[in-house]
């Protein structure tokens, strides 16, 4: 990972914990032209490991850590991840594997990021 990448990891992880009290474990950052595509583990709290036991429970968990984290991008807008890349900030996809406690966000940008081999 470059440097460049793992600025940007650590800006995500400090956005969630900011807004949503924790943020994940580990987070790898790749970037790919207007992209930067985040690998992250060990989102879950124990609290949620343990509704996620419940049918019903793993869906609303579902449904907030992937609509809910997509609004919070949307109303608590990257500044600090926008500064950092010279580009503005336009989408998100996120998509969580519950039972790994593995996610994957995509964090769409309005210009590619340039490259740096750090």
């Amino acid at each position: 990972m470059t440097k460049l990448e793992a600025e940007f990891s650590n800006l995500v992880k400090a956005f969630r914990k900011k807004h949503m009290g924790k943020g994940p474990r580990e987070i790898r950052t790749t970037f790919c032209r207007n992209w930067a595509i985040c690998e992250m583990e060990g989102h879950l709290s124990p609290v949620e490991k343990f509704i996620a036991t419940a049918t019903d429970g793993k869906q609303a968990l579902r449904t907030a850590r992937t609509e809910m984290v997509k609004e919070m991008y949307r109303t608590h807008r990257p500044v600090e991840m926008e500064e950092l890349l010279g580009a503005r900030f336009v989408d998100l996809f996120v998509d969580i594997d519950l039972d790994q406690d593995i996610g994957m966000s995509i964090f769409v940008f309005d210009r590619d990021i340039p490259h740096k081999t750090d």
